[in-house]
């Protein structure tokens, strides 16, 4: 445990703030292209986050990698979602098929796609698979913690080992994915756990229940955060109480891609859960975080003002799996494209706006 402290410490340690001069740069750059000035909207400031992430004001991506994190939840026990907790073992073979949504969305994006086994409660072998299995799924957090603290460790460090890894492997940007049944519950109580937000606002339909379900499933949150009560001030603390192995290692995931300067892109709710977390247990992380769009699951749009971020898309989505983060692969290479092929005044003999 001291060993895997110790690992976390250098982790975070390694978070460096993101890159003011190039962020400059990049704005310089945008003043001088052939355009009226902040006439691109977002995809301006997106160019300008990325230089601050990437040290260059002309990033380009090549290798781009969704991993998804797929866990099971033993407070499914309590009747939360729509669909039986063998879902999750069977979407995870989908995945590796190629037959998901995120699947056809990565191929359209040109990203390759990773499943990880951090907390399947079943047996799961396929080539192709990442195998980083921490516990049979976590135990049912409306009676007691979720899992130790020292499995929660595990699954941040697992997480940030398999980002190293990729960046070792090429991977310029990431893409966060999850598959997990009940997982929408434990993310809501994360969200409450770390930012105080009341269960009624955080705790939203996930696979599309009922009013009477919804009602259920947010007594059920209020009882996890009641019976455990989790530590604000503590992620790990919060994690191991009410969180999900998928949600730890996707707060790995973020803390390790942060440490390389390699950005994420952040899909939903669930996603952005751990992304809470991985801010709470290094700040400077939330600037390599873009959020890629507003989720319908309830409470995500709060969630990603305590995230202090802006999301690109609005389409309605709550599949979850990544395919938000995804879709918005196309606006970070059309961000890329601007800024590397666009004209400036000068070099297409266009007069520039007059200051007045």
């Amino acid at each position: 445990m001291n060993a895997e402290l110790s690992a976390l410490k250098d982790l975070t340690g390694r978070i460096a703030p993101v890159d003011e001069q190039a962020m400059q740069r990049a704005e310089q750059r945008l003043g001088i292209l052939t355009k009226p000035p902040g006439s691109l909207g977002r995809l301006e400031a997106l160019a300008v986050r990325l230089a601050g992430i990437s040290s260059t004001e002309q990033p380009l991506y090549g290798k781009r990698t969704v991993v998804v994190m797929a866990a099971d939840h033993g407070v499914c026990s309590e009747g939360i979602s729509a669909f039986p907790q063998e879902v999750t073992l069977q979407m995870a073979y989908n995945f590796l098929d190629g037959g998901a949504a995120v699947n056809v969305l990565a191929r359209q994006a040109q990203a390759e796609v990773k499943l990880v086994d951090i907390g399947i409660d079943g047996e799961l072998s396929h080539p192709e698979l990442i195998a980083a299995k921490v516990r049979y799924g976590t135990a049912n957090m409306a009676e007691g913690p979720a899992m130790s603290r020292e499995e929660a460790l595990q699954a941040v460090l697992a997480g940030a080992r398999i980002a190293r890894e990729a960046v070792a492997g090429g991977t310029e940007i990431f893409i966060t994915g999850e598959m997990g049944i009940g997982n929408t519950t434990a993310s809501a109580a994360v969200f409450c756990a770390l930012t105080g937000v009341p269960p009624q606002t955080g705790v939203g339909r996930g696979t599309g229940i009922d009013d009477g379900r919804l009602r259920h499933k947010i007594e059920v949150v209020q009882r996890a955060l009641d019976v455990n009560s989790p530590d604000c001030a503590d992620p790990l603390d919060v994690l191991s109480k009410v969180g999900g192995l998928e949600i730890a290692g996707l707060a790995g995931l973020i803390l390790g891609a942060a440490a390389e300067r390699v950005p994420v892109i952040l899909d939903g709710f669930i996603s952005g859960a751990a992304a809470l977390a991985a801010k709470a247990l290094a700040p400077e992380a939330a600037g390599y975080m873009i959020a890629s769009h507003i989720s319908g699951e309830q409470g995500h749009r709060l969630m990603l003002e305590h995230l202090g971020l802006e999301a690109l898309l609005d389409l309605g989505l709550r599949l979850g799996e990544g395919t938000g983060g995804a879709l918005c692969l196309h606006l970070v290479e059309a961000s890329g494209r601007i800024m590397r092929e666009m004209a400036t005044f000068e070099s297409a003999g266009v007069s520039g706006a007059e200051s007045v």
